[in-house]
């Protein structure tokens, strides 16, 4: 089944890996991009395994977020703890 996923990403700090980010999410099915740092994929992978990627290729101080439209569910790397337990309270409301 192909996956709607929108992927959104900071790289924190000048010099990043911007072009390992955008080949690696390149390579995961057919994509468009949206806005700078947001991307559009229609692929086979579900968010958590798209995230797991596309995260390997990055610094740990980068945040990383890709939503799964087709099931209304997300994965993400690198938010703070505030901002990820406001997301899962507010994810099913």
């Amino acid at each position: 089944m192909s996956n709607n996923l929108i992927v959104s990403y900071d790289l924190n700090i000048a010099g990043q890996k911007y072009d390992a980010v955008i080949e690696c999410i390149k390579t995961l099915g057919s994509w468009a991009k949206v806005q700078r740092s947001v991307w559009y994929l229609s692929t086979n992978y579900s968010e958590q395994a798209a995230a797991d990627m596309i995260y390997k290729v990055m610094d740990s101080n980068d945040s990383l977020l890709v939503v799964n439209a087709s099931r209304n569910e997300a994965s993400w790397y690198g938010v703070s703890d505030d901002v990820a337990v406001f997301i899962k309270d507010q994810w099913t409301k």
